[in-house]
């Protein structure tokens, strides 16, 4: 009888990470989620019958309290955990850019990092998808503390996919703006709304689905030849402009 699937996914309660918990839930993986608003992952948990640690990603003392708790061996690790820190640069203060460094960034690492000896325990080969952003590839106004916190994660995607190669894949997807809780600040109205999607040649925001279901294929075996890729799915807003 074939093993199921372990993976491990941070940020599970979030618009993207629950969207993708009930993917990989369908496909008959088993799931240890991570979040820190308690109601919301038991809730999850119950409903995609998973183990869960409930915990902040600024404390430090929480990646070694999930790899005991998640166990091992594990077959993928998901960071969906992230910031919208939209404001120009007269406005960010020194603790604007190091909190999205540290959870944008630093606590990806720290999460790999902790999770490394269940993941190379997998019998095939593990995967790991983190989440950068179309502003580490785009310059946008008042994206500077974001688009480089974002931009550090896509350097660690290639950093730790050259490292952990080839027992280890490191993918990250780089979206743009997507209909989720984290991102309803910057859609006050549909008109607002409407006005941001004009922006992408697609014609359309887009939804945590369109984003969980690519990270479900890259953490799939059918995606084992594929490693330290930063992967945009963004409506072609990285890449085109069809007006002139």
């Amino acid at each position: 009888m074939t093993e199921k699937r372990r993976i491990l996914v941070y940020g599970a309660a979030g618009g993207i990470g629950s969207a993708l918990c009930r993917t990989l839930h369908a496909q008959g993986v088993q799931l240890h989620l991570v979040g820190r608003t308690e109601s919301k992952l038991i809730a999850l948990a119950q409903e995609v019958e998973a183990s869960y640690t409930v915990g902040d990603v600024t404390d430090a003392a929480l990646f070694s309290k999930v790899a005991q708790e998640a166990g091992e061996p594990l077959d993928g690790l998901v960071y969906a955990v992230g910031t919208i820190t939209i404001r120009s640069l007269a406005r960010l203060s020194e603790d604007d850019f190091l909190s999205d460094f540290r959870v944008n960034a630093l606590g990806a690492a720290l999460a790999v990092q902790a999770a490394l000896p269940a993941l190379k325990k997998s019998a095939g080969v593990a995967a790991v998808v983190l989440f950068s952003s179309v502003a580490a590839a785009q310059g946008f106004a008042n994206h500077a503390s974001i688009g480089m916190a974002k931009g550090a994660v896509s350097a660690l995607t290639l950093a730790l996919a050259a490292e952990l190669a080839p027992k280890v894949r490191v993918n990250a997807i780089a979206p743009s703006l997507t209909r989720t809780p984290l991102g309803e600040n910057l859609l006050g109205s549909e008109q607002m709304a409407a006005s941001i999607a004009a922006l992408h040649a697609l014609q359309r925001l887009g939804e945590a689905q369109d984003i969980a279901a690519l990270a479900a294929f890259l953490l799939s075996p059918q995606a084992d030849w594929i490693s330290g890729q930063i992967i945009g799915v963004d409506g072609g807003r990285s890449t085109l402009r069809t007006k002139g």
